[in-house]
């Protein structure tokens, strides 16, 4: 069972995966290569080598767990936390320990082995919204769980070990460190000004329009004003919502419009680089937080985060915002 342990300074939660276990001379800090040619567990036909789908959109009338999906979630193999047992939270003198009790699943993106994420079609990209929402929906009932999140790695220098296209989620017992701090910025701003801090970024960046990389009705897509890596992208809904589950289905329509649009963009400006997207949504069932405002951060692996960026928080960015914008503005997709 893996572990949940609190950092008693500052209150950031780390998991002791014990079921990915590694000693020393496990870890091998080469570049992955490319998988060509290797056996991949993602591909149809191969539905028998992963745990069973809890989800999939199908053909009408192929079975479960078989060819004939267009999208399949299943349980992550070799998962971060376990979905089975009791939190059984306890103190070690001064230290705070859980059981590490979760869900963390794979949301395979397309029967397609060799099909990138910004080659997904309108309809493909818009079942991979729509599984986020139904994922979230089925286990924001489990009362374990506090926090929801969806997340992509694409390459491994991003953290992908599979070269088939998939996001992540991992629902967890408590809401992370980061999320806290997001939410309390957010909170503070509401407090002072009672206004919604990311509608405000949504209007001002509509009005100056040197950071905006596309819009639609619904969805805004900028670099961010002090981003933390180069050509990173922020994707705004610009109506507030702090729950993305409970967005309408013109506004899924619309944000898979702008995401494939966005990503076809950051693949051919950058020549298909690495990168890890993120979900920010409000805490399961916690209605109190009316100021928050959901979206997605895409953010390409281009620089190394290194000693300077650990040991003060701080991030180097080379590539002005408003230079990455005009960029990705003006290329033709």
């Amino acid at each position: 069972m893996p572990q949940l342990r609190k950092d008693p300074i500052v209150g950031r939660w780390v998991i002791i995966s014990t079921e990915r276990a590694k000693r020393p001379r496990d870890y091998n800090l080469s570049s992955v290569q490319s998988q060509n040619g290797a056996f991949c567990p993602f591909c149809p036909g191969n539905e028998g080598t992963t745990p069973p789908e809890v989800m999939a959109y199908r053909d009408r009338g192929s079975p479960p767990n078989g060819p004939g999906w267009r999208l399949r979630v299943i349980p992550n193999k070799f998962p971060a936390l376990m979905i089975e047992g009791g939190l059984d939270r306890e103190g070690e003198g001064l230290y705070d320990i859980m059981n590490g009790v979760g869900a963390h699943e794979v949301i395979i993106e397309s029967p397609h082995h060799h099909k990138s994420f910004s080659e997904l079609d309108q309809r493909e990209m818009e079942n991979v919204i729509w599984s986020f929402r139904d994922r979230i929906i089925d286990l924001k009932r489990d009362s374990r769980f506090r926090y929801i999140l969806v997340f992509k790695n694409r390459g491994a220098a991003a953290g992908a070990s599979l070269e088939h296209t998939h996001c992540q989620l991992i629902a967890l017992p408590i809401v992370p460190t980061n999320v806290r701090e997001e939410l309390a910025g957010s909170r503070s701003y509401y407090d002072l000004k009672e206004r919604c801090i990311f509608c405000d970024i949504v209007h001002q960046e509509l009005k100056d329009g040197s950071r905006v990389v596309l819009e639609n009705e619904d969805i805004l897509v900028v670099c961010p004003f002090a981003p933390k890596f180069p050509f990173e992208m922020w994707v705004l809904p610009k109506n507030h919502n702090a729950f993305f589950e409970d967005s309408k289905e013109n506004e899924f329509k619309n944000l898979a419009q702008a995401m494939s649009l966005a990503f076809r963009k950051l693949d051919k400006a950058l020549n298909h680089p690495p990168y890890n997207f993120i979900l920010h949504t409000s805490p399961i069932n916690d209605k109190s937080t009316t100021y928050y405002h959901w979206h997605f951060e895409i953010m390409p692996t281009l620089t190394r985060v290194a000693g300077f960026e650990w040991g003060s928080g701080f991030y180097i960015n080379h590539t002005p915002p408003e230079d990455s914008a005009k960029f990705l503005r003006e290329l033709e997709v």
